[in-house]
């Protein structure tokens, strides 16, 4: 592809392509294209004038020859089917439109022209107006027939026209924000699987998902996303669909039972004969859903909708006992022409909607906006150790064999059964096997995982289990060998401990390194300084090792050998003594807790499990993220309440003067429209700096 470079700085390249004209699926094509180069940060495209702005930490010659090697044609693989372009051309379009018909009706239409095209729009208001009055209920659109038809009454076309256009700008941008909104939601909640366990030949096989064809039958296990829609052919699991449906409940799904993509197993496994390869329905299904939910509101934004409805008979009796008092229509009407509703309802949900979107922009995914609040007002923090407040990426130290075994064996049939199961320490040991070169074939019966505890299978007609201490020897009751004992006794504590028996007695103990985040104790401060006064630590983790991380990154209190169950029944204990729960962790075990609190955060390269239940997903590389994230909660409160204020003082005002006769009805309603407006458009721009 040609084209042309129009301004560079350093990692940053803005480029012009040689064409005439761009679409905009050209533009999405030539967006994510690029941001599939290694070391690209962020592209933005603009079709209107075809250009493109390239942030990259790669040198400039990878840049140039991605752009060299760019087409259409090869590749429109990278075209999605949403990506919110069209969405935003759409709505900018039509404020556009909007704006230019009422200049041109200014400027050449003439005034009887005009009349009758203002009783001509006027009727679709008065009519929701009638209604709302039909339906026995004071609502903010009676406000605004009663405003247009008084307007009409004394002749004050021009006052009429000027509300009806301001409503239905302001629609535009209440219906444009929510809909971007959920749009940006719903892509953000999209499937993140690439890899899935395909059957074949009585065989299990991890083939990328792209090469998944109608038909295949592929192995879902616990923990795991279902990659693509289809029916179940075997097995019994129990499946969260809350991202499809809504339901807080896990659903059962045995054979014959169809199952969707996107939805995640909480418990069980079962062999998904594929029937779409797209995953076609899962968009759509997920925009229902959010439009039907009220996730999106938070408490304060409800509590105002309810205010504005509530206000509308004290703005109608305001205007009755003006006139009373004044013997004065236009006096009367400057009442009427102000009202906090519109103003309250227009605002509070475009400031909450805009907060979510924001989020976006430092890779957090937030699914409501009660759940920013919900951060905002929490006051105890609970953290997962294993992948959060230690690196999602632990890696094997030590391999301590018993029974004279052979440490790769051991190492190679540990990798055998871990790599079918979503957990950090899981991933280290596949990597430490294959890093040494350890390949292995499928030589396990079925494997059965029990969450929190470990794996259980049948190899060679022995039983074999790898897991914690309290599966390993409690629930298990294996046993250690004699002459393993001294050696068993000396474990370094310093390491995560996973341990492995074959018929009973041990035979391996893995040590994991699982290094702390560097700046996990600086986030702990930071938080705290922000306003959390209870940040405690919860682990599977033996006594020993939890006191040391504790103690490292400095946590009010922690506890040790916990099961998912005690998570969930710590954080209903907190809400039983008054406080607000956040709860992060990104494993299957932390799923119940995450439920349980007022706010659930996963981590985004956890279990798919935790990330389907969390109501908030912040980006694994940084945990800073966390300090963010409050801190848009705290301004997006702060935004609010100071919106809250300013519109009743200022309406309060116009109505003051209005009433006092220093202000005309038509100026009022400018005003306030104005000022509705700006307040809007105010909510529109980030929180942070």
């Amino acid at each position: 592809m040609k084209c042309k470079i129009l301004h560079e700085s350093k990692g940053r390249l803005r480029v012009h392509l040689m064409q005439t004209r761009m679409t905009l699926t050209q533009a999405d094509v030539l967006e994510y294209y690029m941001k599939t180069v290694d070391g690209v940060t962020d592209v933005q495209v603009y079709d209107r004038t075809g250009d493109a702005v390239i942030h990259y930490l790669c040198g400039r010659a990878a840049i140039i020859n991605a752009l060299s090697a760019f087409s259409y044609e090869s590749s429109a693989v990278f075209a999605l089917e949403h990506t919110g372009r069209e969405l935003n051309r759409a709505y900018e379009d039509k404020i556009v439109f909007t704006v230019l018909g009422r200049a041109v009706s200014r400027l050449f239409i003439l005034m009887p022209v005009r009349i009758a095209a203002v009783a001509f729009k006027s009727g679709g208001y008065l009519w929701k107006g009638i209604r709302a009055l039909l339906r026995g209920k004071l609502e903010v659109a009676v406000l605004d027939a009663t405003a247009i038809a008084v307007s009409m009454l004394r002749g004050d076309y021009e006052t009429a026209s000027s509300i009806m256009f301001l409503l239905k700008l302001g629609g535009i941008l209440e219906e444009w924000t929510h809909k971007k909104s959920v749009d940006d939601l719903a892509r953000s909640m999209a499937l993140n699987v690439e890899k899935v366990w395909l059957q074949a030949d009585g065989t299990e096989v991890m083939v990328p998902v792209t090469q998944i064809r109608v038909g295949d039958s592929v192995v879902i296990r616990t923990g795991n996303m279902i990659p693509l829609d289809g029916k179940v052919i075997s097995g019994e699991a129990m499946i969260n669909q809350a991202s499809m449906t809504g339901e807080s409940m896990p659903v059962r799904k045995t054979v014959g039972s169809y199952v969707y993509a996107g939805t995640a197993i909480e418990e069980g496994e079962c062999v998904v004969c594929v029937d779409k390869v797209s995953g076609s329905g899962r968009y759509d299904r997920i925009v229902k859903m959010i439009e039907e939910s009220e996730k999106l509101k938070s408490m304060t934004e409800d509590k105002a909708s309810h205010l504005a409805d509530r206000l509308v008979p004290y703005s109608l009796g305001g205007t009755v006992l003006a006139y009373l008092l004044t013997r004065n229509v236009t006096k009367a009407l400057s009442v009427l022409m102000v009202d906090f509703s519109c103003a309250l309802k227009l605002s509070m949900p475009i400031t909450v909607l805009s907060a979510m979107r924001e989020s976006g922009f430092y890779h957090i995914s937030v699914k409501g906006g009660r759940f920013l609040e919900a951060v905002s007002e929490a006051d105890t923090i609970v953290f997962d150790k294993t992948g959060t407040l230690t690196h999602a990426a632990p890696q094997v130290a030590r391999l301590v064999t018993f029974g004279g075994r052979d440490e790769n064996e051991m190492l190679r049939l540990a990798a055998c059964l871990e790599e079918h199961y979503p957990h950090s320490m899981a991933n280290a040991v596949v990597q430490e096997a294959t890093k040494r070169g350890l390949h292995h074939e499928e030589r396990h019966s079925k494997v059965e995982y029990v969450v929190a505890h470990g794996i259980s299978s049948l190899v060679e007609n022995e039983k074999v289990i790898i897991g914690s201490y309290h599966f390993v020897f409690q629930d298990e009751g294996c046993r250690i060998p004699d002459e393993g004992r001294i050696r068993f006794d000396s474990l370094p504590d310093e390491y995560s401990h996973l341990y492995m028996a074959i018929g009973g007695e041990l035979a391996a103990v893995i040590c994991i390194d699982d290094p702390l985040r560097e700046e996990a104790s600086a986030v702990i401060t930071s938080l705290r300084r922000l306003g959390l006064q209870k940040i405690v630590m919860m682990t599977g983790d033996n006594d020993r090792t939890a006191k040391v991380v504790a103690k490292a990154v400095g946590v009010d209190e922690y506890h040790a050998e916990v099961l998912p169950e005690d998570k969930a029944e710590f954080i209903r204990a907190e809400h039983e003594a008054g406080r607000k729960v956040i709860m992060i962790g990104d494993g299957v075990n932390d799923s119940p807790a995450l439920s349980e609190a007022d706010a659930g955060i996963a981590i985004a390269d956890g279990a798919a499990i935790a990330r389907e239940i969390a109501d908030i997903t912040i980006s694994a590389d940084d945990l800073f993220a966390l300090v963010t994230l409050k801190a848009l909660g705290d301004a997006l409160m702060a935004r609010i309440r100071g919106n809250y204020r300013f519109i009743i003082a200022f309406n309060g005002v116009l109505i003051a003067l209005g009433v006092a006769g220093v202000l005309p009805p038509a100026t009022s309603a400018l005003l306030h429209n104005a000022s509705t407006l700006g307040v809007s458009l105010h909510g529109m721009t980030n929180l942070l700096a």
